[in-house]
């Protein structure tokens, strides 16, 4: 059996990918549409982080659930955040995007003090909405519903 398939059979027994996203950022929405654009294999599932599925799983974490300030890529239980979180979504990625996985060679505190300059501007940039996300019909399967939290 070759490499590739053993990869396959692996991957389709493992959690989906979670990325909770701050769901009245407007540039989290655009980062949203574009993971769900590019996950080929369809591993990424999606939640706010100001859902009741989204703030289970901040408890389940340990992570604050009051005013977020942060993007966190949930993978086989474990809990990534900020910059690692959006290196490692990278990863995951078709395409050239696993190449920028790199930037996990830069130390972490300069990283995080990166995205956390970004996510301080994010309102203020990109803009805020208090209506809800409205996914396009690839988007709707790839939503985690609030009873998948719970497991």
């Amino acid at each position: 059996m070759g490499k590739r398939r053993l990869e396959l059979r692996l991957e389709s027994r493992l959690e989906p990918i979670v990325l909770l996203m701050d769901g009245s950022c407007l540039l989290c929405r655009r980062i949203t549409r574009f993971v769900a654009a590019r996950d080929s294999r369809g591993v990424f599932r999606f939640a706010s982080i100001q859902s009741p599925a989204g703030t289970r799983l901040l408890e389940r974490g340990g992570l604050p659930t009051r005013e977020p300030d942060t993007f966190v890529m949930i993978e086989n239980g474990r809990y990534y955040t900020k910059s690692e979180a959006a290196l490692r979504v990278f990863r995951r990625l078709g395409g050239p995007w696993p190449l920028l996985f790199a930037g996990i060679a830069i130390p972490a505190a300069l990283r995080d003090w990166a995205y956390d300059y970004l996510a301080r501007r994010r309102y203020r940039w990109f803009g805020r909405s208090e209506s809800c996300l409205m996914p396009t019909e690839g988007l709707k399967d790839q939503l985690l519903k609030d009873g998948e939290a719970d497991g």
